[in-house]
């Protein structure tokens, strides 16, 4: 409510997990009914949050977020390996089905949904044809963005004293095909919104080759930039803009030609 009155624009709920949110309360809630509250609140403003753990991750979550027209259609989603035996390894309670089914009902409620993830290679174990096994899934999946990571040692877990460790060379492989394949993923999602209005909450300025820019984020949280020099004092950060995706300023950033701006 505070930050609302205050006048922020795009609130993130953090946390480890946020699902497990409200379970040690002295009147237990969950997640999803604390999405319901912070929807409530007056204002205009966006809510994201992160990082849902799959095994929590619940059709009343999914039902709640279709509902709430304040929170963004957007899940960090982590799975970590697409095998089953590796996930059992890594403790995290849940099968690449059960994933998969999770994914089916929320682009049932939510087909526009934009969907982000978490991936280890090289976990103790892993052989090469359930690394195959995890590209086959990224690409039944076809994620907007993937964090990377390749498994290092953490003293004290079960994981740094397990056999068959994988040798680094080999996780620096595997780590640099799915970087490969996260790029072009996340390339042709992009891609869809050459030719598309779009509104994107300006953030923040910055020299791109020489070009001063506007950049921001679109609902989706697709970035955006705007250049400056075609504005002149109508638009600043912290406001909405409303236009067209022209093109990309590089990779990661789409060009937007403005039409409209707003507070």
């Amino acid at each position: 409510e505070q930050l609302a009155a205050e006048g922020y624009r795009d609130i993130t709920l953090l946390g480890q997990n946020v699902n497990s949110y409200g379970k040690d309360l002295e009147e237990p809630m969950d997640f999803a009914d604390l999405l319901e509250q912070v929807n409530a609140v007056p204002g205009d403003f966006l809510i994201r949050f992160m990082t849902s753990h799959p095994k929590d991750a619940t059709q009343k979550l999914f039902e709640t977020m279709a509902r709430c027209e304040k929170v963004a259609p957007v899940l960090h989603l982590p799975f970590q390996a697409g095998n089953d035996r590796v996930l059992k390894v890594m403790n995290r309670k849940h099968t690449i089905e059960q994933y998969l089914d999770k994914i089916r009902a929320l682009r049932t409620l939510i087909p526009d949904i934009v969907l982000t993830s978490d991936v280890i290679v090289g976990f103790p174990g892993e052989t090469e044809e359930e690394f195959t096994q995890t590209k086959q899934f990224l690409d039944r999946i076809q994620f907007f963005e993937m964090h990377i990571f390749k498994y290092s040692k953490r003293a004290g877990t079960r994981a740094a004293v397990m056999s068959h460790q994988v040798p680094d060379p080999v996780k620096t492989t595997r780590s640099g095909e799915l970087l490969a394949m996260e790029k072009e993923q996340s390339k042709q999602f992009r891609t869809h919104y050459v030719g598309r209005e779009a509104e994107v909450l300006l953030e923040e300025t910055k020299e791109i080759g020489g070009t001063e820019y506007l950049l921001g984020h679109t609902r989706d949280y697709v970035k955006v930039a705007v250049p400056l020099a075609e504005n002149g004092e109508k638009a600043v950060t912290n406001t909405v803009v409303r236009g067209t995706v022209e093109g990309f300023v590089n990779d990661e950033i789409l060009l937007l030609s403005p039409l409209e701006f707003s507070k």
